[in-house]
C-alpha cells in the first residue's frame, strides 16, 4: 500500500479495489476494508514515530481492541478510492484512530473508528497509557469519521446463542506478533452466517477483540440473529475471544 501522503494530520493512500478483496457481488468485503485499514494505520503510525519498528524496540506492539465500520456505499472491484486515516489521541484506556474511504469525487463510501491498546510482546500484558503519552499526544482538534468510539458489545439479554461450528487457528491466521490477526476474526464471523443471508449488503460492522488466540487453539463459534443483525462470538475454553455484530 505504501506510499502514503500526508495532508496535515491525515494520511492518504490511493487504491484500486482488487478482486481478492471483493466477494461474489464484486463489492469490497468487510474483511477487505479491515485489511486496508490495518495497513494504512501501520504506515501512518510509522511516519509519526510510533509505529511497529519503534514499539518493537521496547518489546511492545499495537493491538486492535474495538472497531466500528459503516458502509454508506460499498466500492466495487476496479474502483479507485482514496483511503484516509488519522490518530485522534487517547480516550480512557484506548488510543483512537479513524478511517475514511472516499470515491473519486470525494463521496464518503466507508467510514470507521477504531480503539487500540499497546501490549507487551513478552508478558502479553497491556501497557498503561501514561507510559506511552510522550509518543502519542495530539495537538489541537481533529475530525471524526464516526463521532462515537466503537462500543463494547453485549449479547442481548435473555437471548441464547446457538453453536455454529469450530475453527482451529492455523498458519494463515497468525500475524507478525504471533497471534491471530484481527481481520481473521471478521472472516470467521462471515463464514458462520447462513449462505442465503451473508451476501446481502452490509451496513455496519461492530467488533470487539476480547482475548488473543494462538496457533493450534480450537475456537468454538456461536451465533444469534436479532432483527437485521447477526451476532457472532468465538470462545476458547468457555471464555469470549471476540464478539461481532453485523448489521445488514
Amino acid at each position: 500500500m505504501k506510499p502514503v501522503s500526508r495532508d496535515g494530520y491525515k494520511f492518504r493512500t490511493d487504491i484500486c479495489i482488487p478482486c481478492y478483496q471483493t466477494g461474489r457481488n464484486k463489492t469490497l468485503t468487510p474483511a477487505g476494508f479491515m485489511d486496508m485499514a490495518q495497513e494504512i494505520a501501520y504506515w501512518a503510525a510509522e511516519e509519526l514515530g510510533f509505529g511497529y519498528s519503534t514499539l518493537h524496540i521496547h518489546h511492545t506492539a499495537w493491538v486492535l481492541s474495538r472497531m466500528h465500520v459503516h458502509f454508506a456505499d460499498t466500492p466495487r472491484w476496479t474502483d479507485t478510492v482514496h483511503l484516509y486515516t488519522w490518530h485522534k489521541g487517547s480516550g480512557g484506556l484506548f488510543y483512537l484512530r479513524d478511517f475514511d474511504m472516499q470515491g473519486e469525487n470525494g463521496e464518503h463510501l466507508v467510514t470507521a473508528t477504531s480503539s487500540w491498546v499497546v501490549m507487551n510482546e513478552e508478558t502479553r500484558r497491556l501497557v498503561r497509557p501514561e507510559e506511552m503519552e510522550h509518543l502519542l499526544s495530539v495537538d489541537g482538534p481533529v475530525d471524526d469519521a464516526i463521532a462515537e468510539p466503537a462500543p463494547k458489545l453485549q449479547i442481548p439479554r435473555g437471548m441464547e446463542m446457538e453453536p455454529a461450528g469450530e475453527h482451529t487457528v492455523s498458519y494463515s491466521d497468525i500475524d507478525l506478533i504471533g497471534h491471530t490477526n484481527n481481520v481473521r476474526y471478521m472472516v470467521w464471523a462471515m463464514d458462520h452466517i447462513p449462505q442465503d443471508e451473508v451476501f446481502a449488503q452490509v451496513k455496519d460492522v461492530y467488533i470487539n477483540f476480547n482475548k488473543e488466540t494462538t496457533l493450534g487453539q480450537t475456537i468454538s463459534i456461536f451465533r444469534l440473529k436479532t432483527d437485521n443483525s447477526w451476532w457472532i462470538e468465538g470462545r476458547y475454553e468457555g471464555k469470549s475471544c471476540f464478539t461481532v455484530r453485523i448489521v445488514f
